[in-house]
């Protein structure tokens, strides 16, 4: 009975590590789409100009509120030809000229402009193509001596700091797991932060899994250190289970036993 316990558990653990990233995968997806949808749905305001017989094909009630997600998807469709349009726009003269009569009002408007130009510069500086920001995964000691954590590079200009501190600083950006929204923005000496080879997708992946799922390394010697599969992951878990993790990894391959002769 104990066994049959065992074995159904090893079958549930391994069933979630197969189903819970597709699972969060559409939950993240879903909860995407009805968080635009709540704006871009106001782009089909016409709709309820429709007689009253017509409506039950646009809205969940049949009168007003929300609409079907068939309508959603076309105002999400209208909503980035839109800004397609408006980016079009932008490249020649009057686009130009127009694009900067909306800044100048907008910077006009009282708290509006705080909120714009605080947003616009944030902006500027994540999408300028000489930026660092977020392009450049790093590692530095942090929360405490000995300890060291995951970070982004966001900035390698900041005079006032640098100096008030005698020396050169860059700013990071060291995120939280699981969640990488969130974090701590530090100030380090440059010297004291280390510049790694993996990707910022594969930096987030790897703070968002724990530490589970590292990036693929390879050494000095040229020799790649190769990434756990979906089914490795699951073998471990399996393992887990039964109370001996290490048991794959304990057993040495026949050609790795061999050259250890």
């Amino acid at each position: 009975m104990n066994k049959d316990f065992t074995r159904w558990q090893t079958y549930f653990y391994t069933g979630l590590v197969v189903v819970l990233p597709a699972f969060i995968a559409i939950a993240v997806v879903a909860w995407l789409f009805g968080t635009v949808s709540s704006f871009t749905d106001k782009l089909l305001f016409f709709l309820e100009w429709f007689p009253e017989p017509s409506r039950e094909w646009i809205y969940v009630n049949g009168e007003s509120g929300a609409m079907h997600w068939w309508w959603s998807v076309m105002a999400l469709v209208l909503a980035a030809f839109i800004i397609g349009l408006i980016g079009r726009m932008t490249r020649n003269f009057v686009g130009k000229k127009i694009l900067e009569f909306v800044d100048w009002t907008m910077l006009k408007v009282p708290l509006l402009n705080r909120i714009y130009a605080a947003v616009k510069q944030v902006n500027e500086a994540l999408t300028k193509k000489n930026q660092s920001s977020f392009k450049q995964v790093v590692l530095v000691e942090f929360p405490g001596p000995g300890m060291h954590s995951i970070g982004f590079l966001t900035g390698e200009s900041h005079d006032e700091i640098s100096a008030q501190l005698d020396s050169e600083i860059i700013s990071v950006f060291v995120s939280t797991t699981p969640n990488p929204t969130t974090g701590f923005l530090v100030f380090m000496p440059r010297e004291k932060v280390r510049k790694l080879k993996m990707s910022v997708a594969e930096g987030i992946k790897y703070i968002i899994s724990l530490g589970a799922v590292a990036p693929a390394y390879i050494s000095p010697g040229g020799q790649q250190a190769p990434a756990l599969t979906s089914s490795q992951v699951t073998e471990l878990v399996g393992k887990a289970v039964e109370g001996d993790p290490l048991a794959s990894s304990a057993k040495p391959e026949p050609d790795a036993a061999q050259n250890a002769r």
